[in-house]
């Protein structure tokens, strides 16, 4: 038997959910790992609903949840149920000496296959690629390798670098996520728009821009944006603002789920120096919602072009700028000093990849702290 290895961020956060509801929505991208970390937890009685004589079992839910022998089940790719939410509705309020973890590609409100979101009967969990705590699990804290090849775990194990299983991925996402659960048409427009938006990642989202290339209205691309954003396959960030008349209020920004296709389709072979700080800004972006479990993430930019990568502001709480650099000489003081020009309160971070430890420096009458990823994510907690 082969011993699987123990993803023990991930499994602290099933078990803390488990503390707080019986039923435990887990989702993310495919390939990112759902179906190994739910094996990996002990004593489970695992459903894989891509089988047809398992999907079969569902047809009488309360007689299968009577009948499991196990008091920890998994339900594997749920959404190929014909009634998923009724499944689960019952689970959860007939059934909660049952622990019960539901996965899926995307949220449940993704697909009108969901009829309820069962809101306040679960426990949403967001499995994202491989964070840094992953790396030390899987002995390998290579971050530039990881940074190259991408957080899904297959890839990153891959023996010589998955060329091909980059391409199969996204054409088993067309197939088995977009093309069954949303029904769009045209699917070299839909993967077109995907290519481009990867190349493009970090960049702010102009819809127009990619009307032309995909040969689609200006619309369907913006139709196309809420499927990638419902599947987050595509992180939209969105400008924080107080509507001052200085500031971007409404331009998103779109960030790639990964840096592995980030690399692929920039057609970067190996990585440059120049590539780092680019991919860095992503891979913190992952660990942020890895830890925080929230899409409450924004960036500034003002008119002048001053921007500030990343904001997070709490309800009655002062706004933490986020600054990532790669390497601390790369950091330059104006953008945050445009920012507490109009937020004079609040935390400034720079967050780098060469920090080990934390310290301070003051520009004019503004405090930056300087500190490393694990350090920035404990301090924010």
């Amino acid at each position: 038997m082969v011993q699987r290895i123990k993803r023990t961020f991930w499994l602290k956060k099933i078990s803390e959910s488990w503390q707080k509801n019986n039923l435990i929505w887990l989702y993310g991208v495919r390939r990112v790992g759902k179906t190994y970390l739910c094996q990996s937890i002990p004593k489970v009685e695992y459903f894989d609903c891509e089988l047809p004589r398992i999907r079969r079992i569902f047809d009488d839910p309360e007689d299968f949840f009577s009948s499991v022998k196990s008091k920890k089940i998994i339900i594997d790719e749920i959404h190929r149920l014909s009634n998923p939410s009724e499944i689960l509705k019952i689970a959860a309020d007939y059934y909660p000496d049952i622990k019960i973890i539901a996965t899926g590609s995307s949220t449940l409100g993704s697909s009108k296959k969901f009829r309820d979101t069962l809101t306040g009967r679960k426990k949403d969990l967001w499995l994202l690629p491989m964070i840094f705590q992953d790396l030390i699990d899987f002995n390998n804290t290579d971050l530039i390798y990881r940074l190259h090849r991408g957080g899904l775990p297959p890839f990153f194990l891959a023996k010589s670098y998955p060329e091909y299983e980059f391409q199969e991925w996204m054409d088993a996402f067309w197939a088995k996520d977009v093309a069954e659960l949303f029904h769009l048409e045209r699917r070299y427009s839909f993967q077109k728009f995907m290519e481009l938006i990867f190349s493009q990642s970090g960049g702010i989202f102009e819809a127009n821009s990619f009307a032309r290339p995909c040969e689609v209205s200006r619309s369907t691309i913006s139709n196309y944006l809420k499927v990638l954003e419902a599947t987050i396959i595509v992180y939209i960030i969105r400008p924080f603002s107080t509507y001052k008349q200085s500031e971007i209020v409404l331009a998103p920004k779109a960030y790639a789920f990964d840096t592995g296709f980030v690399s692929y389709f920039k057609g970067w072979e190996k990585l440059r120096k120049e590539d780092l700080g680019l991919l860095w800004e992503h891979f913190v972006l992952n660990e942020i919602y890895a830890n925080f479990q929230t899409k409450k993430v924004y960036y500034w930019r003002d008119k002048r072009g001053h921007e500030v990568d990343f904001v997070m502001a709490a309800r009655g709480r002062a706004p933490t700028a986020i600054e990532t650099k790669w390497r601390v000489d790369n950091f330059d003081s104006k953008n945050l000093q445009a920012f507490r020009r109009i937020y004079q309160n609040g935390i400034n971070y720079v967050v780098s990849y060469d920090v080990d430890k934390s310290f301070s420096r003051r520009y004019n009458n503004m405090k930056v702290k300087f500190v490393s990823l694990s350090n920035l994510i404990k301090e924010i907690v």
